[in-house]
């Protein structure tokens, strides 16, 4: 549904300039949950702009359903925007805020009627019709900007962080909320976010970027199991880096007479020789036979998180590994600060890096 070909943007001219994208590509699919997510600084907002008209590209092209965006203003796209602060008006009520855009576009007053009444049930907020935007809580207003933005049936849907002003709890009943609109409605929503989880949680796809460049695009499954990159593995969850040489077939040799067999990157030619690793907390698991064991390490530091704990282990050549486990009542207790463990985890759970 939406192209985004080689696009670049550039802000500032000579010395000052900065580049904000960077030849960036990418397609989204009609109907898809697709998240921008990054560092802040990355450029994902920069794109999410250029895609609602705000900031034109320096170059390249951004296409919805075939039609090049670039001469269209904002107000001629078929997209609506919810910003982090809502912008609601605080002088009018729920309903009236979200009849304003239809009002706008000069829409009958009956399908006005109807359409309100049909997104104040959808975002379940038909009880507070009446109420003024400034008496309700923050949740509700998200979904008040929520109702507005989908009442005029755009094609596409961009989320700006809207829900990092919300309390955890609230985000996490909000980004359940936010999948089930998306899946009603069946518009395109391209949401930015610098929360892992939320990305996780909600998307179809994701878009992981840095530096003004997309790394990595694919399912939340892919992108956690299977990052391309160093950046990538390191951004999306908690992640153990250590150091090996690769030899015939993917297999890594530790340096200490173990060797392993790693999963090459999802993309790209991996030369023979020194490579990192990584390898997910929860993939690995410890034990005390140490004898035949090649990778251990000295359990620095346990860590109690209520579901789970994080053993922190400390390995000959310095490096720091983490192994998380699933709590249970038979478990406590089972390892001391001090105690010599060793690492193990299944073939092709350590993933080969590109740096």
């Amino acid at each position: 549904m939406i192209e985004i070909d080689r696009v670049s943007k550039v802000f500032g001219s000579g010395p000052t300039a900065f580049t904000a994208l960077d030849d960036v590509s990418a397609t989204i699919g009609r109907s898809e949950f697709f998240t921008l997510l990054g560092p802040s600084g990355c450029g994902k907002t920069t794109l999410l702009r250029a895609i609602a008209g705000f900031h034109p590209p320096t170059s390249g092209q951004i296409r919805l359903d075939g039609d090049d965006l670039s001469t269209k203003p904002p107000f001629e796209r078929p997209v609506n925007t919810v910003f982090q602060s809502y912008a609601l008006f605080p002088h009018m009520t729920v309903a009236q805020n979200v009849a304003f855009g239809l009002q706008m576009l000069k829409r009958p007053r009956a399908e006005i009627d109807r359409t309100v009444a049909e997104m104040l049930a959808l975002v379940q907020m038909t009880a507070m019709a009446d109420r003024r935007t400034s008496e309700i809580s923050g949740g509700q207003q998200q979904r008040v900007a929520l109702a507005r933005a989908l009442a005029p049936r755009p094609k596409v849907l961009l989320l700006d962080e809207p829900l990092s002003a919300l309390d955890f709890k609230l985000r996490k009943e909000m980004q359940i909320e936010l999948k089930r609109l998306q899946h009603e409605t069946g518009i395109t929503f391209i949401f930015v976010t610098h929360d892992q989880e939320e990305a996780l949680t909600m998307s179809d796809r994701i878009a992981v970027m840095n530096a003004g460049k997309i790394l990595q695009i694919g399912a939340p499954r892919d992108i956690y199991d299977h990052p391309a990159e160093r950046f990538v593995a390191d951004f999306i969850g908690d992640t153990n880096f250590f150091e090996g040489t690769l030899g015939d077939g993917g297999m890594v040799d530790l340096g200490n007479g173990t060797t392993i067999q790693a999963c090459l990157p999802a993309a790209g030619h991996v030369a023979k020789g020194a490579v990192t690793l990584a390898v997910r907390p929860e993939h690995a698991r410890l034990t005390s036979e140490t004898d035949s064991i090649g990778l251990k390490g000295v359990l620095d530091n346990i860590v109690y998180f209520g579901t789970d704990t994080h053993y922190h282990l400390k390995l000959p050549a310095g490096e720091h590994f983490i192994v998380r486990r699933q709590n249970h009542p038979d478990l406590q207790g089972m390892y001391e600060v001090g105690q010599t463990l060793g690492i193990v985890f299944e073939a092709n759970v350590a993933q080969i890096l590109r740096d």
